[in-house]
């Protein structure tokens, strides 16, 4: 069922929509513009529905707010109001309100509209799920990663966490495709992205494929050497099953990979660290493949 939050400083009005909508959608409320943030924190709502007057943090503050921030960006916001001249209906759509409901309230319409924009937001967050999903694999693309790698980033200087990346490479992929055939190739990237999915299956572990046979992961809240062993592992697995290649180059299918480790400070860029990242990447293959390199703490390479 849709979660909507209606954001409403009078506990009458809320009732009202509420009892409207409660029947299709699971209905959240809060008072305040600050409460409404709370939720936001902890909840993923389909739709907002937002008093224009409120005390302190009014409905267009809040609207500012929500279109500034990640999480609720593309988050459709209809606006409640008793305003009904045309200055603030233009201020609302300028802000990024989606529609506008005004008071009293009709059921039909309320209805109406909340169901229109839900249907929207439905087509829409399907759209981008396929953009954003890589079609061979089933994960994450490359869009995806570079979203989401940059709201992280963000969220972890903030925090002051371990930040992981790693960029990992099938070993010898051309002569693997050369002397197998491209389908067979295929098979081998989709199950070198089902290793990684299951191995990186933490709600803050990410993975992406980033291009061909190459793939990108995140890893949030680990040291340095605990985030090294993991990867290791990942490796490990790819290996033990004995995926067969060619004997001139290698006996197994395996993977390479590079990683860095840091926690990061407010001056730091994330590009610096994925450019490492690759940098790790290129010397575990210089040095022979199957192996990993890292960057760790103490400024040197562990491989």
């Amino acid at each position: 069922m849709e979660k909507i939050l209606i954001v409403d400083d009078s506990a009458m009005q809320a009732a009202t929509l509420k009892s409207i909508l409660d029947e299709d959608y699971e209905i959240v409320v809060a008072q305040t513009a600050e409460e409404s943030l709370n939720y936001i924190n902890v909840e993923e709502f389909s739709l907002i529905l937002l008093d224009v007057v409120m005390p302190g943090m009014d409905g267009f503050m809040l609207l500012k707010r929500l279109q500034e921030e990640i999480i609720t960006r593309n988050v459709p916001v209809i606006l409640i109001t008793s305003l009904s001249d045309i200055e603030h209906e233009k201020k609302g759509f300028m802000l990024g309100a989606v529609d506008y409901i005004t008071k009293p309230f009709h059921p039909a319409i309320v209805q109406a509209r909340v169901n229109t924009h839900i249907k929207l937001y439905r087509y829409r967050k399907q759209v981008e799920q396929q953009s954003m999903t890589d079609q061979l694999t089933g994960i994450a693309n490359r869009r995806q990663y570079e979203l989401y790698s940059l709201a992280k980033w963000e969220e972890v200087v903030r925090l002051k966490i371990p930040f992981s990346v790693c960029m990992f490479d099938i070993d010898n992929f051309k002569v693997y495709n050369d002397t197998f055939g491209h389908p067979a190739g295929d098979k081998v990237i989709t199950t070198v992205a089902e290793v990684l999915s299951k191995s990186l299956r933490r709600a803050t572990d990410f993975v992406a494929r980033y291009g061909g046979e190459e793939f990108v992961a995140i890893i949030v809240g680990d040291e340095a050497k605990k985030a090294f062993d993991y990867v290791k592992q990942i490796g490990h697995e790819l290996e033990g099953l004995h995926i067969p290649h060619n004997p001139s180059v290698r006996k197994w299918v395996t993977m390479s990979c590079g990683g860095v480790t840091v926690i990061p400070k407010n001056t730091d860029q994330y590009h610096t660290y994925l450019k490492l990242a690759d940098t790790m990447l290129y010397d575990a293959k210089r040095y022979g493949r199957n192996r990993v390199i890292w960057f760790g703490d103490d400024m040197k390479q562990w491989v």
